[in-house]
């Protein structure tokens, strides 16, 4: 998906990588309103990923709920690691804890989602957007003016 960037660049995001554990899922739970938005971006084009440190134990499951691709990354550098297959000038990535500040530095587009389990202060500096939950993340790539606005200087 073409989005206009800072000084009206041109990004091409195809892939969206997502953390689990409070990003994509709440307290262990994935709601039916994230699984709809899943469900528009893959029908949008969109690759979404799940990279997980899966401290639940329930990451190939929801991966394979959702049908999405799943690796696991222990720690932030595990992450980095695991997005190294990926675009980075093409791939956005979502998260919120210290653990994705890996994927954050690996993907032209990072969002933190502020969400019940908490946001660890240190991705502050990783992060080009922060919002509320999971799903205002995923829409801004439904509704891609809204992200635009984000990222305009």
């Amino acid at each position: 998906m073409l989005i206009i960037g800072p000084n009206n660049s041109e990004l091409v995001i195809e892939t969206i990588v997502l953390d689990l554990n409070g990003t994509l899922a709440v307290y262990g739970n994935v709601s039916i309103e994230t699984k709809s938005r899943i469900l528009k971006l893959k029908s949008m084009g969109y690759r979404i990923v799940l990279i997980s440190g899966d401290i639940r134990g329930n990451a190939a499951m929801v991966a394979k709920d959702l049908n999405i691709e799943l690796f696991l990354g222990a720690d932030s550098q595990e992450k980095a690691k695991q997005m190294q297959q990926f675009d980075k000038e093409k791939t956005a990535a979502i998260g919120n804890a210290r653990i994705d500040i890996g994927t954050f530095d690996n993907a032209a587009i990072s969002i933190a989602t502020l969400q019940a389990e908490g946001i660890h202060s240190g991705i502050i500096n990783h992060v080009d957007i922060i919002v509320p939950s999971i799903n205002d993340a995923l829409h801004l790539f439904i509704d891609v003016k809204s992200l635009e606005a984000s990222l305009r200087i």
